[in-house]
């Protein structure tokens, strides 16, 4: 059990703490389970690094609870973690070392998946995406901060990269490398696709989720329905193409082959649009096809580059774990570039405008 976890626990309850213990497998945050004789609730040490301004992360999820709570709720088919007050009454706890902790409400009954199983799974994934866009495509976007500036942005990474590679990129060599630093210079011509739309207004900011991967969908355990979408600290102005294409990103990868699994990117579509449709704009369909086959080389390419600056963002196993990570990423868009015809059918396909 760790002190500082006890610690910071112990500023949200006046009982006494019986377990507490690690919950989930994030690449950012610490996320615990602190389980007393009368309750249980989420704690988290929000990763100072990522998030240099934990109080507009916290004010974004404020604002989320506010918005949804206002609504009709007949409307709302998800549950938003709420948060947890700290017993001086603050949203959160700044311990010794600096770091930030905060505690929500912790849903029962529920389990993450770390991959689709039927197709049930997948219908259910692409309805909560487009439901939690839907539930907040009519709040204020100047309600919400953008606690990650850059996040999505394809070609601030890519400059970030090259200036890394400049700068370190000598004292990294071998077959791999060699292999990450080829598919990202074929790349370059398709990196500008999604901003260069939102830049002439063809794409306009919603409020997204900001990392909404197979195992941030919580699932009820006796019905198999998705209840919930947590991890919200990405919550934030951006576009809805990437969430979708992130979130196809993460349940269509077959890590075995790195190929994309197109029945389940059927699947996912087409409940998506089905919710989603309602506000989709004619460029919105156009550019989801380009948004699909840019986010996995977004991810992968901050993975290699992080993989050349020591591995400072993502946790890692080994020290090679983030190149590795990068080049399955970097198959994954061939994979999808060699289905583009059938992907851009789906999507006329589920088109609803």
């Amino acid at each position: 059990m760790s002190p500082l976890a006890v610690q910071a626990s112990k500023q949200f309850t006046h009982a006494a703490i019986s377990e507490i213990t690690a919950l989930g497998n994030g690449l950012i945050n610490d996320t615990y389970l602190v389980k007393t004789e009368t309750e249980q609730f989420v704690l988290q040490r929000i990763n100072s690094l990522v998030f240099p301004e934990p109080d507009l992360v916290m004010e974004n999820l404020f604002a989320l609870n506010q918005h949804v709570q206002k609504k009709n709720s007949t409307e709302i088919k998800l549950i938003i973690p709420k948060i947890i007050r700290a017993i001086n009454q603050g949203c959160y706890f700044i311990d010794q070392q600096n770091d930030c902790w905060r505690a929500l409400t912790f849903i029962n009954n529920t389990v993450s998946k770390e991959s689709i199983s039927s197709q049930h799974e997948a219908e259910q994934v692409g309805f909560a995406l487009a439901h939690f866009h839907r539930l907040l495509c009519d709040v204020k976007r100047d309600l919400f901060h953008d606690t990650l500036p850059g996040f999505h942005i394809t070609p601030a990474y890519f400059q970030n990269y090259q200036l890394i590679e400049k700068h370190k990129g000598s004292s990294f060599d071998g077959e791999k490398v060699q292999l990450g630093r080829t598919f990202i210079d074929n790349f370059q011509s398709k990196i500008n696709v999604l901003e260069g739309a939102w830049q002439t207004g063809l794409l306009t900011e919603r409020i997204i989720h900001g990392d909404p991967k197979l195992n941030n969908f919580l699932f009820d355990k006796q019905t198999d329905k998705i209840i919930s979408l947590i991890d919200l600290d990405t919550v934030k102005p951006g576009l809805v193409h990437y969430d979708i294409a992130d979130c196809l990103r993460s349940c269509c990868h077959n890590s075995q082959s790195n190929t994309f699994d197109l029945e389940i990117c059927d699947e996912i579509l087409n409940s998506y649009l089905k919710e989603a449709g309602v506000f989709f704009t004619h460029h919105d369909y156009e550019f989801l096809y380009p948004a699909i086959q840019l986010i996995p080389f977004e991810l992968g390419l901050r993975f290699f580059t992080d993989f050349l600056q020591g591995n400072q963002y993502f946790k890692v196993d080994f020290p090679e774990h983030n190149l590795d990570r990068a080049l399955a990423q970097f198959k994954l868009c061939i994979s999808i570039e060699k289905q583009e015809t059938k992907i851009k059918q789906l999507i006329v396909d589920y088109r609803l405008g």
